[in-house]
């Protein structure tokens, strides 16, 4: 029964969590609302503020799960990718610890992590399963044949879903993070009330560097007949924008699905907390008679449960890294 101390830092959410025997015991998160006032995630700030929080955090998961360091029998961290210096917070300290208890140290790879946080809850798919990860940075179609065993047939050519959600919210002049109030705006909106092009994109790859533009020049050309256009229409806008990059997403899942035969199908990431992604994704499961896994709204943002998940199965199999290991900000898996 492996208990394992896990530390998540890519961006700017501090979290630990502790997992034993696979059962996640804590997942603390610590967020830096510094950002909201620039507009985005700021480096240096965020790695400023990694080191403030990263002890307490540490502490706090160890309290919550009634252990102290000495019961850890591993120690895992998010290696890539990430901002190499948010990364290198939680490296560092996470190896000191190691050191320290003389145990052994666990890399985890950011994008991978969230696709094996559908199996933190007891509800929990059976392999082979298919697993749209949609973050701020990556949009990815993973076939996962077991925990360690994953392959990405599908991936964004240019920017995320998560990106295009909170470049659209700038260009309605929403503040930072602007995906969620989306969400928000769009409850009470019309969806396609206003009508914006899906990508011709062939096999599995997404792209929404186009819709972007399409989005810029729309809000341009009608505020040109109406410079309140945006404030008078904020709920249908906002719902228009949002149903078209969740058909996007979807769309191309349902191909996939259809292309491998798999009926277990996920997502996860952090876009996946998305209210009409989750709603559509489970009407198109039973439409399709799909067997539909979504995490925890806790464990679809950034956080140390996923990591420790991961770092479970990785120990299981015996891979382990040593001291001389370090963070990247960008790495293939």
């Amino acid at each position: 029964m492996p208990t394992i101390l896990a530390i998540e830092s890519s961006c700017d959410d501090t979290s630990a969590s502790v997992c034993r025997d696979g059962e996640i015991l804590s997942n603390v998160i610590s967020t830096q609302p510094i950002h909201k006032k620039y507009g985005g995630v700021v480096p240096e700030l965020a790695s400023r503020a990694h080191i403030k929080s990263i002890v307490p955090v540490v502490d706090e998961a160890l309290t919550i799960a009634g252990i102290g360091l000495p019961a850890v029998d591993a120690f895992a961290f998010t290696q890539a990718p990430g901002l190499i210096g948010s990364l290198l917070v939680g490296a560092q300290f996470t190896k000191s610890m190691a050191l320290a208890f003389d145990k052994p140290i666990i890399t985890v790879h950011h994008m991978q992590s969230h696709v094996l946080a559908n199996l933190i809850p007891q509800h929990k798919p059976g392999f082979p399963f298919l697993c749209l990860t949609v973050s701020g940075g990556h949009t990815q179609i993973v076939l996962c044949e077991g925990p360690l065993q994953m392959k990405v047939i599908g991936h964004s050519l240019d920017d995320a879903a998560g990106e295009a959600f909170d470049k659209s919210a700038k260009l309605l002049g929403l503040p930072y993070p602007g995906g969620p109030l989306i969400d928000k705006y769009a409850a009470n909106g019309i969806y396609e009330k206003f009508k914006f092009p899906e990508p011709n994109i062939e096999g599995l790859n997404f792209s929404f560097s186009g819709l972007k533009t399409s989005i810029l020049y729309f809000i341009r050309d009608e505020e040109k007949k109406n410079k309140n256009f945006v404030q008078e229409n904020i709920h249908d806008v906002c719902a228009s924008i949002q149903w078209r990059i969740v058909s996007i997403l979807l769309n191309k899942l349902e191909k996939a699905a259809k292309q491998t035969g798999i009926k277990n199908l996920c997502i996860a990431g952090g876009v996946s907390a998305n209210s009409q992604l989750r709603q559509a994704f489970e009407q198109l499961g039973k439409k399709l008679n799909w067997r539909t896994f979504i995490p925890p709204l806790e464990y679809c943002t950034d956080n140390a449960a996923m990591i420790a998940i991961t770092a479970y199965y990785k120990y299981l199999a015996g891979d382990f890294a040593d001291l001389s290991v370090s963070a990247s900000a960008r790495a293939e898996w």
